[in-house]
């Protein structure tokens, strides 16, 4: 019976938040700015970075008891994060529902990071998140994220990112 009182309340808790919910945290404005700031960091990179900020799981992912990291995975193959050159792409992931925190990175850079790094980072985001500060968080993840990406792979002086991916962050609802 537990285990149904506990699932039940994760459907209710992923189907009660929705695109308002996003917007409260993280209303247009904001978005724009983290596009622009996406853009920016991609100008000094060779690499790629996706924010996708999701309200609440499918249903499919709740009747499994499917975890966040798993959508995480599947959203990095389906806006095609995989699919960069140099297999240098990073999402950011944030499941607003249960406050989970995922970064998922391609294996080109994944290789040059230990994995305690990427935790350490999801911590910093998840503190900044519980003060309430969203875009803040998002951005200070995008920061690190893109100071990596720089120190692994640095344009050259006067080469040109060939931005392979859409600058906006993905709001799913």
């Amino acid at each position: 019976m537990a285990v149904l009182t506990r699932r039940l309340a994760r459907i209710w808790r992923h189907r009660w938040l929705d695109a308002s919910d996003v917007h409260r945290v993280l209303p247009i404005a904001a978005l724009e700015r983290l596009k622009q700031r996406v853009a920016a960091s991609e100008r000094r990179h060779g690499g790629e970075v996706r924010i996708c900020i999701e309200a609440g799981l499918p249903m499919s992912y709740l009747w499994r008891d499917a975890p966040a990291r798993e959508r995480a995975i599947m959203l990095f193959g389906k806006l095609r994060v995989w699919d960069t050159a140099d297999n240098n792409g990073v999402l950011i992931y944030l499941l607003m529902a249960e406050h989970a925190i995922e970064i998922v990175a391609d294996r080109g850079i994944d290789a040059l990071v230990e994995s305690d790094e990427w935790a350490a980072m999801t911590q910093r985001m998840a503190q900044t998140f519980r003060e309430g500060r969203f875009e803040d968080g998002l951005t200070q993840a995008l920061e690190e994220v893109s100071a990596l990406l720089v120190a692994s792979f640095p344009l050259a002086q006067g080469e040109r990112s060939p931005n392979e991916l859409p600058d906006a962050p993905v709001v799913l609802i």
